[in-house]
């Protein structure tokens, strides 16, 4: 794919992205529009890219490291919701990039089999939501949002996107692998949230992610495994266990009250 490609599925992808969960938040509550930026629009084309430009095999070892960025991921809205229970969005997004900082810099000495690594996300993404903040009251104030927001968070997400992956280059494919499952879209949808709605909304946005990040980890784990087959069967086997993996998470979530 060319650079000017690449640039414009950044631009189309991205915005439509955080427009849809935007207005699923506002239309089905915080969780649900969390849960939705959990599927890999980002990272998964990636893997794509590297497949097509380094073969196969190199992009399984990517798939099988952006997997561990779920723990990473995990340690950010942990941080990010109970910061924010004190404290207003900068402190608590500045708390939360720490976390995915720490997080990340233990993943990168730590080396694990596919399938073990598989099992330490899980692991880690049930024990998160089981210490996630208690449940807040999703929208029990009717909130009049001001024209500008869903227009701002679309240009903000995909500035965003645009200046980090442009910035790969320079920062090297060890230190931007390392930084690409950093959680972009939950971060603009939970600092909205908490900016307009308050920490409550916030920590729906970020629970429901970490409800989506189920399907996250399957649909790396089934390309770190299926790559070296054929690029096709291993995108369209992980397309398809993500897509089960992402409804089965959701009602889950809601019968357990995590969502």
């Amino acid at each position: 794919m060319s650079p000017g490609a690449a640039l414009a599925l950044k631009l189309v992808v991205t915005p439509l992205l955080i427009g849809a969960a935007s207005l699923a938040g506002r239309r089905w509550g915080s969780a649900v529009g969390g849960w939705l930026i959990g599927i890999p629009f980002t990272s998964g084309p990636i893997v794509l890219f590297l497949a097509l430009d380094h073969g196969p095999r190199f992009a399984a070892s990517a798939a099988a490291g952006v997997m561990a960025g779920t723990a990473s991921q995990a340690a950010f809205c942990l941080a990010y919701a109970w910061t924010a229970q004190r404290q207003g969005w900068g402190v608590s997004l500045a708390a939360a990039t720490l976390a995915f900082a720490a997080a990340t810099a233990v993943l990168d000495v730590a080396v694990l089999p596919v399938l073990a690594l598989f099992v330490v996300m899980i692991v880690v993404l049930v024990v998160a939501l089981f210490l996630m903040p208690g449940h807040a009251t999703d929208g029990a104030e009717r909130i009049d949002f001001p024209r500008w927001d869903i227009p701002a968070r679309m240009i903000v997400a995909t500035a965003l996107v645009v200046v980090l992956t442009s910035a790969a280059p320079v920062l090297g494919p060890r230190l931007a692998g390392l930084l690409a499952p950093f959680p972009l879209y939950g971060t603009v949808l939970a600092v909205f949230a908490q900016r307009l709605q308050g920490p409550g909304p916030a920590v729906g946005v970020l629970r429901g992610l970490l409800l989506g990040l189920f399907a996250f980890a399957w649909f790396f784990l089934v390309l770190a495994l299926l790559l070296p087959n054929g690029i096709a069967f291993a995108f369209g086997s992980a397309i398809v266990a993500a897509l089960a993996v992402q409804g089965a998470s959701l009602l889950a979530g809601r019968r357990l009250g995590l969502a």
